[in-house]
C-alpha cells in the first residue's frame, strides 16, 4: 500500500481514498446518487402498495371467512330448532285429543298418552328424570323446600318430589324440588 501511494504521488496525482462501509464510495455523483435513492423509493412504495394489497385481501378474506361461519351457525341452529319444535307437535296433538273427550276416563287416558309423549321427546333428546323418592338427599341433583316428620324413614331421605329434576346427559337440566324426611321417635317409645 505505501509503495502505491509513494508511486502516486511520484506521478504527481493525488490517489482517491479506498471506499469503507462507514463513510461509503468517495467519488459519488450526486445525480447518481439521487437516481438511486429515487429508484430505491420506487422500489420501496411499490412493495409496500402490495402489502397494502395483501393486507386488504387478507382482511376482506377473513371477514367472509367470519360471515360464512356466521350464516353456518344460524343454519344449523335454525335446522336444529326446527327439528326439535316438530317433535313437539305430536304431543300437542295428544293434548288437543285429550281436551275432545267428555267423560274423565278418556281425559286421564289422553293426559297419560300425551305425558308419554314428552318423556318420550326428552328421552329422544337425552333427557333422563333424576330419580330420588326413596333415595338420601342429594344436593348436587335436588333443593330441599321443606321437611316432612316420619317414624318409618331416616333423616334426609326424600320423601315426595315436589318438581322432578332432569338431566341433559351427565349434566344436570334441572334439580329436582323435594320434600325430605325428618325422624321422629315412634309414639310407642
Amino acid at each position: 500500500m505505501e509503495s502505491e501511494t509513494q508511486a502516486a504521488s511520484d506521478n504527481g496525482t493525488i490517489a482517491a481514498p479506498e471506499s469503507t462501509p462507514e463513510t461509503g464510495p468517495a467519488n459519488v455523483d450526486p445525480a447518481a446518487a439521487a437516481a438511486l435513492a429515487a429508484e430505491e423509493l420506487a422500489t420501496a412504495r411499490a412493495l409496500a402498495e402490495e402489502r397494502l394489497n395483501e393486507l386488504a385481501y387478507a382482511r376482506a378474506e377473513i371477514e367472509n371467512v367470519r360471515k360464512r361461519a356466521q350464516r353456518i351457525a344460524d343454519e344449523r341452529l335454525s335446522h336444529g330448532r326446527k327439528q326439535l319444535l316438530g317433535k313437539f307437535l305430536p304431543v300437542l296433538d295428544n293434548l288437543q285429543r285429550s281436551l275432545a273427550f267428555d267423560d274423565s276416563e278418556a281425559l286421564r287416558g289422553g293426559l297419560q298418552a300425551t305425558l308419554k309423549g314428552f318423556e318420550s321427546l326428552l328421552a329422544s333428546e337425552q333427557i333422563v328424570a333424576v330419580e330420588t323418592v326413596g333415595k338420601p338427599f342429594d344436593p348436587h341433583v335436588a333443593e330441599a323446600i321443606g321437611t316432612r316428620e316420619s317414624a318409618e324413614h331416616d333423616d334426609d331421605i326424600v320423601l315426595e318430589e315436589a318438581q322432578r329434576g332432569y338431566r341433559l346427559g351427565e349434566e344436570l337440566l334441572r334439580p329436582a324440588l323435594v320434600f325430605v324426611a325428618k325422624r321422629v321417635p315412634p309414639a310407642d317409645a
